[in-house]
């Protein structure tokens, strides 16, 4: 081998890059173990929130101490090898950003009846279309009968795009308008969340506009706060300022509102006891107290309103507090129209709002009340604010002069003048502005100096450091464009997450030694040199994914543990021509030579057909599948590196000196050698087989169909475990009492279920998300520990082990999205593949050969998932990541396949005489080990992940492993037979001989 010196720098040079790159994770994970082993010593398992608190706090204590090779943990957070939702628990959304309500905030919410009509067709045809709705609102709109103009003055030529529009464009011309402004408001929805997760505190957040589509993709590894998450990326009203009423304002109100709601309370009272019947208890009752009427001793009834508040202070933004427990009954007290009359003229358009729940304790009981504080806006007719959100440009938590948690807020020019006018009027009357977000005060700050000018404020109050954070995220935010609803979510609590990685790198290292141990049983010494050069390409692989910031998911290290199992196959490949080499007589240093070069031409094919069908699966795939094709293509290219160049200087520095070096071992020796099978003799047999295979399959995909997964038709999925083993049947039938759809099927142990619904799938609102989970809740109670509540049910602690563990859910929309895209990459990789071979091969017979190939493969496992989902005794749904099996089982059909091609096309021009059926016959025997061993190694990976790895991923493995059989098998009957039929029928001589004939015998 030439250039060994420059191999030899390059490999230690890239080595110690991966090692350094590596390092970060190595400090962060040492940094962030300590800071939990402190949590854990200050707070047990009841207090997550507390060690969440202390791990945060002995983090940030720490977190510019050096800690290896002058690394902080600051610096190596941000280098770290990313960890996706599947190993770290989180959230994973896809919000739809209504491009409906961006044209009807651009139309100035119109009434026109053909634009209104255009919105409603576009919803309908958005059920059945692949157009983004924007295309399918043109098309509904020019489909309207009449002269329906977009630049009508009833519709976009208005005051909010007359610099953009006038009256005598045409359609074409106002759809370039909409196509930019709708595309601003996208990038400005983008920026609003990735402000806003920017700010939250996450690691390695990433936020992905997704195409044209208005849709916008959400990953936050590690988010422990699952719903304080949702709520922070679904806020969509707009950010307002309001003037507030001082305390005293409504005090007299409040009483005279009491007096109301006496009036109106009694005489449902009275009936409600008449028509009760008397106990002994209530006797003795009315015993004790005497004949006096008993309703004025029961608060609720004596001061309905009075009773649930208490004042607040004069001079003061808050009305009341109020328990949260009361604050529904006040809320509806204070909505109730004669109590509205009762307000005067000069308060009458006040919107009462809710601050921010808050929590009090009991310095003698440590008992914890929580409640919330009542606020009057300085409401109007029109009922808008004085200034909105849009205005503010940047805000800040930060700490005031005395210490305290303060919020610093900067506003543009048309903003500071509005805000030096309301906080003029605010500090001469002594009164305050609310911040207000979704009608919830988030503060209500005085001015204590003045009006402010030039928009730049200080906001103090009585923030916690987590509130002023939430208050600058909403500030910096300001607003959403249009509203953005959950299309897809998917929640994965730590737990799971945990227990992921613990099975993950287990199966790793089993079969990791299982793969070194049989390299050396197999190949002696050069077997030992394959093993280390598959540990540095173990190093190479998790180096570049630390380094170019990847994210490693389960099907990652699925993508990683079998390219353990197949990156050996470049070795084997190898091995084997040297051994043909060696036994043609020649000199061991020639027979290493030749070998590495012939073993070449198969080994690029193999890969790079491998690679096509990777790539693919990384422009059609979402999420995790994205995970496991990078990691998949990540690995060809190491493997490629390693086998040739690694394996080349550890056999080259051995046999230099001329020792011995005979790539088996005494038991290997003569394996395979004088094999000599007539497979094309045996095709027929061959073709009766798959094709009995294939009608069955075919017979059960047509009349029982797959188990399609919620990325294929929609709905919800809850992995929820239990603390005792439960029926499976039973828990179904409880579910379909409750939603009227429902299935659960066991899920790992017989205590973890995956139960799914699409109760609702056509409604994406988190209201809906909540509604559902509440009913979930309450259909699993007689199931369920009798102490466990619904916020233990869904909470998100890392010490969880019953209760909600996973939540999934795709929209139809999405769902349909999904499936064509799945259609798209198989077709797309069977399309790409078939020009790689008839560019590599000349002739389309191989294409045609490998294409079949393919189909059967992939027809016989989409079969066996039919014929068996019922009644195995895993998940065998078919979503993202089946599709991610099959592209993988593409690759690996076609792997076998090209490697027997490649041996048929070198037998051709080595014995020009020979006759076809014997080439072909001799490349599939001289092939047999190489196959067999390739297949034996990988198939031993496989099922060592498929018996210890995690369950989600046991689907994606099972179809793995009758992949890599099935295509073993397709490789040697169906590929080459279907070739040497389709050229023996055409009577085309691949060799460009006349002499060729066929062979008596081959029928």
């Amino acid at each position: 081998m030439q250039n060994k010196g420059l191999v030899t720098v390059f490999a230690i040079l890239f080595g110690l890059v991966c090692l350094y790159q590596l390092s970060f994770t190595f400090i962060a994970n040492k940094v962030e173990g300590e800071a939990e082993a402190y949590a854990k010593s200050m707070y047990d398992g009841s207090q997550p929130e507390e060690r969440i608190a202390a791990e945060t706090k002995y983090i940030d204590s720490v977190a510019n101490d050096p800690v290896f090779l002058g690394i902080d943990y600051n610096s190596a957070k941000e280098k770290v090898l990313n960890k996706g939702l599947d190993l770290k628990g989180g959230i994973n959304v896809i919000l739809q950003v209504s491009v409906e309500d961006i044209l009807r905030g651009l139309a100035n919410n119109s009434k026109d009846p053909a634009f209104n009509q255009a919105l409603a067709n576009a919803k309908e045809l958005q059920k059945n279309s692949q157009d983004t709705y924007l295309e399918s609102f043109y098309t509904a709109f020019e489909a309207l009968p009449g002269e329906n103009t977009l630049a009508s003055p009833s519709i976009f030529f208005n005051k909010n795009l007359e610099d953009d529009i006038n009256a005598g464009m045409s359609n074409d011309d106002v759809k370039e308008v909409l196509d930019r402004k709708v595309d601003e408001a996208m990038v400005s929805a983008f920026e609003v969340l990735r402000k806003r997760i920017d700010k939250f505190g996450v690691t390695q957040p990433n936020l992905q506009r997704l195409g044209k589509s208005g849709r916008i993709l959400v990953e936050l590894p590690g988010a422990k706060d699952i719903e304080r998450t949702k709520d922070l990326i679904t806020q969509t009203a707009q950010l307002e300022f309001w003037e507030v009423f001082k305390a005293e304002t409504f005090q007299n109100f409040f009483i005279e509102a009491d007096s109301k709601l006496k009036e109106l309370i009694a005489p449902e009272t009275v009936e409600e006891e008449a028509d009760t019947t008397q106990t002994e208890e209530n006797v003795v009752d009315e015993l004790l107290v005497g004949d006096d009427d008993t309703s004025d001793q029961d608060p609720d009834i004596a001061n309905p309103l009075l009773s649930k508040i208490s004042f607040g202070a004069p001079g003061f933004p808050v009305l009341a507090t109020v328990e949260l427990k009361d604050q529904a009954a006040v809320s509806e007290y204070l909505a109730n129209p004669q109590v509205r009359q009762l307000l005067r003229d000069d308060i009458r358009f006040a919107k009462f709002v809710w601050g921010i729940p808050k929590e009090s304790v009991n310095p003698e009981t440590d008992e914890v009340t929580e409640y919330v504080e009542l606020y009057a806006l300085k409401g109007n007719r029109e009922n808008e604010p004085p200034l909105s959100g849009g205005v503010v440009t940047d805000a800040a938590q930060s700490y005031d002069q005395s210490g305290r948690v303060s919020v610093d807020m900067q506003m543009n020019g048309k903003g500071a003048k509005v805000w030096e006018e309301m906080t003029g009027n605010a500090y001469s009357n002594q009164s305050q502005i609310a911040i207000v977000l979704d009608n919830i005060v988030y503060s209500a700050p005085g001015v204590t100096s003045g009006p402010i000018s030039g928009g730049r404020s200080s906001i103090t109050g009585d923030f916690t450091i987590i509130e002023g954070q939430d208050l600058a995220n909403v500030l910096r935010a300001g607003k959403l464009p249009a509203s953005a609803d959950i299309i897809q979510a998917e929640v994965v609590g730590p737990t799971l997450g945990q227990e992921a990685i613990d099975s993950g790198v287990l199966s790793f290292l089993i079969a990791l030694g299982f793969v070194l141990i049989w390299m050396v049983f197999y190949y002696g010494r050069a077997g030992i040199y394959a093993d280390i050069a598959l540990v540095v390409n173990i190093l190479f692989i998790f180096g570049v994914l630390a380094g170019i910031g990847a994210v490693l998911t389960l099907p990652g290290i699925a993508g990683i543990v079998l390219t353990i199992g197949i990156s050996v196959d470049a070795n084997v490949l190898i091995f084997e021509r040297i051994r043909e080499e060696l036994a043609k007589g020649k000199a061991q240093k020639d027979a290493i030579k030749d070998g590495f070069n012939n073993a070449l031409s198969s080994i690029l094919d193999a890969n790079i057909t491998t690679g096509l069908t990777g790539l693919i699966l990384l422009v059609f795939g979402t999420g995790p599948i994205q995970g496991f094709a990078t990691t998949l293509l990540i690995g060809i290219l190491t493997s490629l590196f390693t086998a040739i160049f690694i394996t080349r200087l550890f056999i080259d520095g051995y046999t230099k000196n001329g020792k011995p070096l005979p790539c088996s071992t005494s038991v290997t020796k003569n394996l395979f050698k004088n094999v000599n099978v007539n497979f094309l003799g045996k095709r027929k047999i061959a073709y009766v087989i798959s094709g009995l295979l294939l009608i069955t399959s075919l017979g059960s995909l047509f009349t029982v169909g797959l188990n399609q997964g919620v990325d294929f038709v929609g709905g919800r999925t809850y992995t929820v475990r239990f603390d005792k083993d439960v029926n499976a049947t039973k828990v179904q039938n409880d579910m379909i009492a409750v939603f009227g759809s429902a299935e659960a099927k066991t899920y790992g142990g017989d205590n973890q279920l995956k139960i799914t619904t699409k109760y609702k799938v056509d409604d994406t609102g988190d209201e809906v998300d909540v509604e559902i989970e509440k009913m979930l809740f309450e259909g699993l109670k007689p199931e369920l520990p009798a102490a466990m509540t619904y916020e233990d049910f869904i909470s998100d602690d890392e010490t969880k082990t019953v209760g909600r563990m996973s939540y999934y859910k795709v929209s139809p929309t999405i769902a349909d999205d999904i499936k064509k895209s799945s259609f798209w990459a198989v077709l797309g990789s069977l399309a790409v593949v078939f020009l790689y071979i008839l560019l590599r091969f000349r002739r389309w017979q191989f294409s045609l050969g490998a294409v079949a190939a393919v189909f059967h493969d992939v027809l016989i496992v989409l079969g066996i998932f039919s014929l068996t989902y019922k009644i195995m005794p895993f998940n065998m749904e078919i979503d993202q990541s089946f599709i991610a099996a099959i592209l993988t089982v593409i690759g690996y059909s076609l792997n076998d396949t090209v490697v027997v091609f490649d041996r048929i096309r070198e037998f051709f021009n080595e014995h020009p005489k020979w006759k076809m059926n014997r080439i072909i016959n001799s490349a599939l025997n001289s092939t047999l080990s190489r196959t067999l061993n390739t297949s034996i190694t990988t198939l031993i990976v496989l099922i060592t992940i498929f018996a210890l790895g995690a369950e989600s991923i046991r689907g994606l493995i099972f179809a793995l492993i009758v992949g890599v059989v099935v295509g073993t098998y397709s490789s040697l009957f169906i590929a080459t037979p279907v070739f040497f039929d389709t050229v023996r029928k055409r009577g085309i001589d691949l060799s460009d001989k006349k002499e060729e004939t066929e062979e008596e015998g081959v029928k």
